[in-house]
């Protein structure tokens, strides 16, 4: 009989290399190897361990967190934080690319989502950053950079899933520890933006008569602004569990759209929550099969052959961590972050184990490394939006690119040697790391 362990890797690399949707992939890989590898009662278990992958409760925060940063969206926050960074940065040599950075990472903290944020950023800061003199590439670089943070920043999605996916770990110790190496990557776009800009003698045509006045820019974002504290006070003080978070942050979004601002109507309400049900299906999609691939891989000892092959090539826990980043750098350039979480973390968890690294530090490094992937060409989910949005190819923003890359992997690299950039945060909260 052939190995299921054997069919449940080449079929999903054979169907990969073809171009089928990764969702899609995933669920026949795993069914092949339960078809094969196993007795044919356990071809029954199939539909049921795709519907108990998504039939977790944890798992009504991402769509409603999805549907929280498309509100935000959409009744304008993302103009007026613009508006705001404006003010605090004012007309400078670089002063617009460090805007889209500080505006990237006010919106991940609305959002969790890497290509949303680099939608609604790249829609508003593109036209006027060509306008002060900055070239649609470099723009769409820093923009889709910038945007990656999304993935650190809570309400992250990304450690939404992380959270549950490894059993002990908990979500209000991974958002925490996701902020200082947030901001450290936000920081890591921003340096070389500002040095590139002067350099190049980019937004050369900024001047001292657009800065917008700040208190004014600022009362007209403090309902944007409120919302990342809603969240995380929330969870802070006891007073809201993550997804209940998720809920009081779709109430306020709404609140703050259809009442404060009064930029979207019944009609808008309506189109946002559509697009966001589309969104999510699609993640929820991607959840449900990818579940089926990894108790395929589980039951049939897949992911415990690998996990035993790799750590048979070296004792060294931090030789096998930089082959684990490296992988995830690999596959965070041509696959989403949702997907490498679903297919590496079975995979990992038993080398994590292995060599005792703490979780929570291991899944801030896991998103930073997948941050990085988002707007590290040949895929780039980010660059793919921003790109598109400047009508520019993707091509074009490499020269650019590449610098905040190394940059960010520089500060990839300070979170892995000190831990405690991650993990001092939710120790000093009183979290359980």
């Amino acid at each position: 009989m052939i190995s299921g362990n054997l069919v449940l890797i080449a079929v999903l690399a054979a169907l990969l290399v073809l171009g089928v949707p990764i969702a899609v992939a995933l669920g026949l890989a795993g069914a092949a190897a339960v078809a094969t590898g196993l007795d044919v009662t356990s071809v029954g278990m199939i539909a049921t361990n795709a519907y108990a992958s998504v039939a977790k409760y944890p798992l009504i925060a991402i769509p409603l967190f999805i549907l929280t940063g498309m509100v935000f969206e959409r009744s304008g926050v993302a103009l007026r934080l613009i508006t705001l960074a404006r003010a605090i940065v004012g007309p400078r040599r670089g002063g617009l690319a460090v805007v889209a950075v500080l505006v990237c990472l006010l919106m991940g903290g609305m959002s969790g989502s890497g290509p949303a944020d680099a939608a609604a950023v790249a829609t508003v800061m593109v036209p006027s950053m060509l306008k002060a003199g900055y070239p649609k590439p470099f723009s769409a670089g820093v923009i889709a950079a910038s945007a990656s943070t999304a993935i650190l920043i809570p309400p992250s999605i990304a450690l939404i899933l992380y959270s549950i996916l490894v059993p002990g770990t908990d979500l209000r110790a991974l958002f925490a520890g996701g902020l200082v190496p947030g901001v450290l990557a936000g920081a890591a776009v921003a340096i070389p933006a500002v040095l590139l800009s002067r350099r190049y003698d980019f937004g050369v045509l900024e001047s001292g008569d657009n800065r917008p006045p700040f208190w004014n820019s600022l009362r007209e974002a403090v309902p944007g602004l409120m919302a990342p504290v809603i969240i995380l006070g929330g969870l802070r003080s006891g007073l809201f569990t993550p997804t209940e978070a998720a809920v009081v942050a779709v109430a306020y979004g709404l609140f703050v759209g259809c009442l404060l601002y009064r930029t979207m109507g019944l009609r808008d309400v309506y189109e946002t929550m559509a697009d966001a049900a589309e969104t999510s299906a699609v993640i929820m999609f991607v959840i449900a099969l990818s579940g089926l691939f990894a108790w395929a891989g589980s039951t049939l000892g897949a992911f415990d052959a690998a996990a035993e092959a790799i750590l048979a090539t070296t004792d060294q826990g931090w030789l096998v961590l930089l082959m684990v980043m490296a992988v995830l750098l690999v596959a965070g350039m041509v696959l989403d972050g949702v997907s490498i979480y679903l297919i590496t973390i079975p995979l990992l968890m038993p080398i994590a184990t292995a060599f005792d690294w703490n979780l929570t530090w291991f899944g801030v490094l896991m998103a930073m490394n997948i941050a990085i992937g988002q707007f590290t060409p040949p895929v780039a989910v980010n660059l793919i939006v921003t790109a598109q949005v400047s009508g520019v190819s993707i091509e074009s923003t490499i020269p650019w690119v590449l610098w905040m890359v190394l940059s960010m992997a520089l500060a990839l690299g300070l979170v892995i040697f000190f831990p405690e950039l991650a993990l001092w945060l939710p120790e000093a909260l009183g979290y359980r790391t």
